[in-house]
């Protein structure tokens, strides 16, 4: 004896297997759940709606705008760096010219100097004036070719490549470490230094073995003292009190000291 359809107190034979939920239907309750199904549709095409106007009302230009803005930062950068190897040779060039000329300049007062004298003391020999003569020569030829000159300028291509710029997408709370400031300074660290560090709006407090350093804001040393405990497993800042498991430090921000 075949199987009364799924639906409860429903005793109509049943016709097909639905697909999705498995039931066996009769063809009352087969269309009904048909059309229960295709009911379902409107809710998501509705849905679908808004998300088209929501994705219509994107403002999707400003997004490009910000992170075209980092791709003309990195291109003004590579603009400046390339301005400024030509500034750079532009005065290799000037200063290979001038030194020329300079040089020149030097051996042209020599002569009238020694002309001068000789005039001055009236008193000259053939040899002199045919020492002079040549050498006035000699500087005529060089002069004129100062202006002969020619260099030869070897330049190589500027390869770019694609790599130097890569486009990652972040999600809205991952860090972007595009957004950070440039590096402002370094601190070498010595051999046995304690990793962590602490700081306030005025001072950085590291361990820089084998003494406790406090840093300005243009990282210089404000003041140091002698660290005696060991390892320093973590800090705190406090405006008043650093506490760590060796001892408590009180610490004065006006005058920069601190005490055991």
């Amino acid at each position: 004896m075949p199987q009364p359809c799924s639906i409860e107190d429903c005793t109509r034979t049943p016709r097909w297997v639905c697909d999705c939920c498995q039931q066996n239907l009769c063809l009352q309750h087969l269309n009904e759940h048909n059309d229960l199904l295709i009911s379902q549709l409107n809710p998501l095409t509705l849905e679908i709606k808004a998300l088209e106007d929501c994705l219509q009302a994107l403002n999707i230009q400003k997004t490009i705008d910000n992170s075209r803005e980092k791709l003309e930062e990195w291109r003004d950068d590579c603009y400046k760096k390339i301005d400024c190897l030509f500034e750079q040779k532009c005065r290799e060039l000037d200063q290979v010219i001038n030194e020329k000329v300079d040089q020149q300049r030097e051996e042209l007062n020599r002569i009238h100097l020694k002309i001068t004298e000789l005039i001055d003391a009236q008193e000259t020999s053939r040899q002199d004036i045919d020492l002079l003569t040549s050498t006035i020569r000699q500087l005529e030829i060089n002069i004129n070719n100062i202006e002969q000159i020619c260099f030869t300028i070897v330049t190589s291509p500027l390869v770019i490549d694609d790599t130097f710029i890569f486009i990652k997408e972040t999600t809205e709370h991952e860090l972007d470490l595009s957004t950070l400031s440039p590096v402002y300074g370094t601190i070498h660290r010595p051999k046995g230094s304690s990793g962590p560090l602490t700081c306030n709006d005025r001072y950085l407090l590291i361990h820089q073995h084998p003494n406790l350093c406090l840093y300005d804001r243009e990282m210089n040393i404000a003041k140091q003292t002698l660290w005696r405990y060991g390892r320093i497993w973590d800090m705190c800042w406090s405006s008043t009190l650093v506490n760590n498991t060796q001892n408590i430090i009180n610490t004065d921000q006006h005058e920069n000291t601190a005490h055991g």
